[in-house]
């Protein structure tokens, strides 16, 4: 079979998956977005539908005016004695927990705290023993992978916490997950930072604890050298064995604007490349060690076919699976229906870091096209193409007094300036943004007549100026409002293009 990544599109990093029975289930970061932990499931690796999320309530995870690219960090998930688990960091708090659900479908547990620092927290199961293990700096500032044994009832620490490994001396050593594969224990781990330089490395001993001894080929797969090449940043990997004994990797990667254009504003994106066991019981993964765009492999047979949703409406997304919230949203501005959208603005805005009045789909392609009919009733409605509360383009209809305008504001950093504006003769309008590779166009349709407001550059909506961790999230939103009157949204579309 040939299938194309990456296998899920848009913001949904540092994945990590498992397997029960005949499905397999991955959960991603999710940062100052909720509901946190974006929980997805497949038959065959290379499909996948989301089917909810592990942080569904406020009890269970602090993103209280948090800052951007803060709070849920990388996550584990796991399956042990007919429970799963998953377990993250709250970097905003520095905490790292877990929760656990014996429903997949259903609500995961209250927060179980493990006193032990780091982040990219991760468990290994072995009979009745419980090891955690998440990544630090030792005593000397040295990058170190830290494990502990606890009981997994509690989260209480059996053992001290010990250093297992050093890595292979890359920046940025991260995202611990230990295997027993064939008698041997493989400890994966990610290095060079999760930008142009990642990759992943492992070793491999004959105890939880090691010794380890590392792969002499490190890094067993990295994209850092192919310049020019669309898919860059790959790393943070987690193994999974299929139904029919074959091993791949999940990770994350991200594709860049142009082939020589390095920057990326889609986020880090899920990627599924084939792993290969040699009789000296190293692996290698994928093409030469590295991730391609269009994979060819006899694991998965010629019948499978690779599906992909190309038009997200209203009618066909589920308000609590799709769509996210800017930390914990105040529920009574929105009226959340059957094909429409009710939102009412308050004094926060898009530029703080709070809860406006926001509600969003991650955007999971270069080329697309977005619309919505809005009518404005109070203060200002409109779509937003949001990377964090610093970078972001707004389009909206804007009620001042008895005056409607339309207009495009673009903030970039500090210069935060409406761009384009026209005035209408109606409260309501639809509101049009074609996306490029490079750039966002932006087009009004009122009464009939369209006008047209100009275009804005991708890349300052990028990881490369904005920072942080995340992706472009395709925002409706509504600010500056007195609290009294809702703004109404339908018709939303937003549809891919290959």
């Amino acid at each position: 079979m040939k299938y194309s990544n990456p296998v899920i599109k848009g913001f949904y990093p540092d994945p990590s998956v498992c397997k029960v029975n005949n499905k397999y289930y991955l959960v991603s970061s999710s940062f100052q977005y909720y509901p946190g932990v974006p929980l997805f499931e497949s038959d065959d690796l290379v499909n996948w539908r989301q089917i909810g999320h592990c942080l569904t309530r406020q009890s269970q995870v602090h993103l209280e005016k948090i800052d951007s690219s803060g709070g849920v960090f990388a996550c584990t998930i796991r399956y042990h004695n007919g429970r799963f688990y998953m377990t993250t960091t709250n970097n905003s708090t520095g905490q790292n927990f877990y929760v656990w659900t014996d429903d997949i479908y259903g609500e995961w547990s209250e927060p179980i705290f493990v006193d032990q620092g780091g982040i990219d927290p991760s468990f290994y199961f072995e009979g009745n023993l419980t090891y955690f293990m998440s990544n630090g700096t030792d005593d000397t500032g040295r990058n170190s992978i830290f494990q502990c044994e606890i009981d997994i009832e509690t989260g209480e620490k059996l053992t001290p916490s010990r250093v297992i490994w050093h890595g292979t001396g890359g920046r940025y050593l991260e995202s611990p997950h230990l295997y027993k594969i064939n008698d041997l224990y493989y400890l994966m781990a990610a290095e060079g930072g999760t930008e142009y330089g990642h990759m992943i490395v492992y070793a491999r001993g004959n105890s939880p604890y090691g010794p380890f001894e590392a792969y002499p080929n490190n890094p067993v797969l990295t994209n850092r050298n192919l310049g020019g090449y669309e898919i860059q940043g790959v790393g943070h990997g987690d193994l999974i064995q299929d139904h029919d004994g074959n091993w791949w990797i999940v990770h994350l990667g991200f594709r860049q604007i142009g082939r020589w254009v390095m920057h990326h504003h889609l986020g880090r994106e899920v990627f599924l490349m084939p792993v290969t066991f040699h009789e000296d019981h190293w692996f290698t993964v994928g093409d030469d060690g590295t991730t391609q765009g269009e994979v060819e492999t006899n694991y998965i047979p010629n019948s499978a076919k690779q599906i992909e949703q190309m038009q997200y409406t209203f009618h066909n997304t589920s308000w609590d699976i799709d769509w996210c919230y800017l930390r914990y949203p105040d529920k009574q501005n929105y009226l959340l229906g059957d094909g429409e959208l009710k939102l009412r603005g308050s004094q926060i805005s898009l530029d703080t870091a709070d809860s406006p009045t926001f509600i969003g789909l991650r955007q999971k392609d270069f080329h697309a096209e977005i619309s919505c009919e809005i009518r404005v009733n109070d203060g200002e409605a409109g779509i937003t193409l949001y990377m964090d509360e610093h970078h972001h383009y707004d389009f909206a209809l804007r009620r001042i007094g008895e005056r409607i305008e339309a207009v495009k504001r673009l903030n970039i950093g500090d210069i935060k300036t409406i761009h384009d504006q026209s005035d209408l003769n109606s409260n309501v309008a639809i509101l049009k943004i074609i996306s490029n590779h490079d750039t966002y166009s932006f087009q009004v349709i009122s009464d009939g007549i369209e006008f047209d407001l100009g275009s804005a550059q991708t890349r300052y909506l990028s990881s490369e100026v904005a920072g942080g961790f995340t992706g472009v999230v395709i925002g409706l939103y509504s600010q500056d409002g007195s609290c009294s009157e809702f703004n109404d949204f339908s018709d939303f579309k937003c549809t891919y293009f290959n």
